[in-house]
C-alpha cells in the first residue's frame, strides 16, 4: 500500500508544479543577452578553456540570487523596487536610487538593442540604426502581448526565443567539438594575466545583472498574485526552485557552450573580440550554416532580452517613483539612448564594454537590499532565509561586487 501510494503521489506533485513554471525562463533571458555572448566568445577565443570555471561559478551565484528575488515577490506580493520604495521615506533617497537604477536599465538596453542591430546587419545587411529601430519595434510588440494577453502568453513567446537562442549558439559544438580533457581542466579556478582577470570580471558582470534581479520579483508577483496557488506559499517556493534550476541550467549550459565553441574553433583567430568578427570567424572556420544560426540566435537574444529589460525598467519606475508607468512608454524612453549610440556611429563593441561597466556599478544597489530584505523575519516571516542561505548570498554578493569593481578599474585605466 505504501509503495503504490508513493508512486501515485509523484505524478501528482509533478502535475501541480508544472503549471507554476515560467517566470524564471523570462528572467533567465538576461543571462543570454548579447553582452554574455560577447564576453564568453572573447574569453574562449583569447584564453581557450581557461575561464570555463568562471561561467559555472557565475551561474551558481545567479541561481541563489534569482531564487531570493523570486521568493521576495512570492512571499510579500511586492517587487524589489516596490519594497525599497516603501522603505525609503525621503523622496530624495528614492529619486537618487531611481536615477542609478534608471541609468543601469538604459545601459542594459543599449547592449541588447545593439545586439539585435548587429544581428540584422549580419543577416540582411540592414544598417545598424535601422536595425536598432526594428529591434525596438519588435520588442514593443512583445510587450504589447505581455500587457494585453497576460504573463503566461508572454512566457511562452520568450520560451520560443530561448529555444532559438539555444539551438543557434549551440550548433557550433556539433561541427567543431571541444577537447573534453581541456574542457574539464577549465573547471579549475585560475588566471593567466590581467587580461584574463578583466574577462572574468566581464563574464560575471554580464551574468548577474541588476535588471534581472529587479524583474524576477515582479514576474513572480504578477504571475501568482490573486491565484489559488498564492495561498500555498510552500508549493510556490518549491516550484520556483525547480523553475530557477531549469532556466539557469539552460542559460548556463548555453554560455559554457559558447565559450567552448570559441575555445575549440576560434582560439587565436584575430577579430573575435567583436560580434562581427566572431561571425566572420565562425563562417570561415565552421561554415556559413553555423554562422547564420549564430546570427539568428543573436537576433533572438536581442529581441527577448530587450523586452525583459523594458519590463524591469517599468517596474523600477513604478516601485521607486510610486507612479504607474506603461510598458510602452518605458520602452520608448530606453530606446532613445540606444538609437542615439547607433546614430552617432559609436563602435558597437566599445558600447557593449561601456554598458558592462555601468551594469557593474549597479550590482551592489540591487544585491545588498535583496539580501537584507530576505534575511529579515519581519519581511518574510516563516520563509525568512536560513542563516547559511544568507551567508552564501553575502559571499556571492561580495565576490560579485569586488570583481565588478575590478572590471571598472581595469576598463577605466586601460589595463
Amino acid at each position: 500500500m505504501t509503495s503504490s501510494s508513493t508512486v501515485g503521489s509523484a505524478p501528482s506533485r509533478r502535475t501541480r508544479l508544472l503549471p507554476l513554471l515560467g517566470p524564471a525562463v523570462v528572467a533567465g533571458v538576461a543571462y543570454l543577452d548579447p553582452g554574455n555572448v560577447a564576453s564568453n566568445m572573447t574569453a574562449g577565443a583569447t584564453y581557450g578553456y581557461l575561464l570555463v570555471w568562471v561561467v559555472v561559478v557565475g551561474n551558481l551565484m545567479a541561481w541563489l540570487i534569482q531564487y531570493l528575488s523570486a521568493k521576495l515577490g512570492i512571499v510579500t506580493g511586492e517587487s524589489l523596487p516596490q519594497a525599497l520604495g516603501a522603505r525609503f521615506r525621503k523622496r530624495g533617497t528614492r529619486l537618487a536610487f531611481w536615477v542609478q537604477a534608471e541609468l543601469v536599465a538604459m545601459a542594459t538596453d543599449i547592449a541588447e538593442i545593439l545586439g539585435g542591430a548587429v544581428a540584422l546587419n549580419l543577416l540582411f545587411g540592414i544598417p545598424l540604426l535601422l536595425g536598432g529601430v526594428i529591434t525596438g519595434g519588435v520588442s514593443i510588440l512583445l510587450l504589447l502581448v505581455q500587457s494585453r494577453r497576460g504573463p503566461r502568453v508572454f512566457e511562452r513567446l520568450v520560451l520560443g526565443l530561448v529555444l532559438v537562442i539555444a539551438v543557434g549558439f549551440c550548433a557550433g559544438i556539433v561541427v567543431g567539438p571541444p577537447d573534453p580533457a581541456q574542457a574539464v581542466a577549465g573547471l579549475v579556478p585560475r588566471f593567466e594575466d590581467s587580461g584574463s582577470v578583466l574577462l572574468a570580471a566581464s563574464i560575471l558582470g554580464a551574468t548577474v545583472m541588476p535588471h534581472a534581479i529587479y524583474a524576477h520579483s515582479s514576474l513572480t508577483r504578477d504571475r501568482f498574485s490573486g491565484t489559488v496557488e498564492a495561498r500555498d506559499t510552500k508549493l510556490l517556493l518549491r516550484a520556483t526552485r525547480v523553475d530557477v534550476t531549469g532556466a539557469l541550467a539552460v542559460a548556463g549550459g548555453v554560455n559554457v557552450i559558447i565559450l567552448l565553441v570559441a575555445a575549440a574553433s576560434l582560439q587565436g583567430v584575430p577579430g573575435t573580440d567583436t560580434l562581427e568578427g566572431a561571425y566572420a570567424a565562425l563562417e570561415a572556420g565552421l561554415g556559413p550554416v553555423v554562422a547564420v544560426l549564430f546570427a539568428v540566435a543573436l537576433l533572438a537574444s536581442g529581441l527577448a532580452s530587450s523586452s525583459v529589460g523594458a519590463y524591469a525598467g517599468s517596474e523600477i519606475m513604478h516601485g521607486l517613483l510610486r507612479a504607474p508607468v506603461s510598458l510602452l512608454a518605458r520602452r520608448v524612453v530606453t530606446l532613445v539612448p540606444a538609437l542615439a549610440v547607433l546614430l552617432l556611429g559609436v563602435d558597437p563593441t566599445l558600447a557593449l564594454i561601456l554598458s558592462q561597466v555601468v551594469l557593474s556599478f549597479g550590482i551592489p544597489f540591487a544585491l545588498i537590499p535583496l539580501i537584507a530584505l530576505t534575511a529579515r523575519r519581519t519581511v518574510l516571516g516563516d520563509h525568512v532565509n536560513r542563516w547559511w542561505t544568507t551567508g552564501l548570498a553575502i559571499i556571492a554578493a561580495a565576490a560579485l561586487i569586488v570583481l565588478n569593481g575590478v572590471l571598472i578599474v581595469l576598463v577605466v585605466t586601460g589595463a
